[in-house]
């Protein structure tokens, strides 16, 4: 769980808006649990902006209005129902928890065509697939995706994230390396090859 500091704190046409002492790594639509704010601004909510202005209203159409104006770092917004409330200093946090959870251990099994042993295998698959899901989701969330934390976006991300747990498990035990006989060449590491980076579609060129 990541826990961000709150600084100021405003409430503008049913929408809250939260300043976070530092830089956070929040997505929109994202879950998150406002804390030791204010009765009027606690609770788990749904992140339905992080604006870099500050915060004025909503158009008759339904648009969140900025002033451009004035720049804001680190904001936070999500609907609140109540009354307005004027621009203060607060204290409280916001907690934040992704948990992916787009394949299982018995995917990874299947990828790499091997059938748990014992349950010592076991517990190191579902190890493996929880840090291939934090992590792809993570990777794609810092290229500018927006993923459900449930739910693989596409058929080629589950692929890589299989491909990238069957990894893990290859170098069980290795430091650097996955596990070879002595007579032999070292196996070069397959962690996030290029082809996993092409199915998670990141660090792909940006275009217009």
């Amino acid at each position: 769980m990541t826990t961000y500091q709150v600084i100021e704190r405003y409430k503008i046409s049913d929408y809250a808006v939260l300043q976070t002492l530092t830089t956070n790594e929040l997505v929109v639509g994202g879950s998150i649990t406002v804390a030791g704010v204010d009765t009027a601004f606690n609770g788990t909510v749904e992140v339905r902006a992080l604006p870099e202005y500050l915060f004025i209203g909503v158009s008759q159409y339904g648009d969140l209005l900025y002033d451009l104006n004035v720049p804001v770092l680190n904001q936070v917004l999500y609907a609140k129902a109540g009354d307005n409330v004027k621009r203060i200093a607060s204290s409280g946090t916001i907690a934040y928890t992704p948990t992916c959870t787009w394949i299982a251990w018995d995917d990874i099994a299947t990828w790499l065509g091997i059938s748990s042993a014992t349950e010592a295998d076991e517990d190191f698959l579902v190890a493996c697939a929880s840090a291939a899901n934090q992590f792809c989701w993570r990777r794609r969330q810092e290229a500018g995706y927006i993923d459900s934390l449930t739910t693989s976006p596409s058929g080629d991300c589950t692929l890589a994230v299989r491909m990238y747990g069957g990894a893990l498990y290859r170098q069980r035990g290795s430091i650097d390396t996955f596990s070879s006989f002595n007579e032999m060449a070292s196996a070069p590491i397959q962690g996030l090859s290029p082809m996993i980076m092409q199915l998670l579609g990141i660090n792909r060129p940006r275009v217009a």
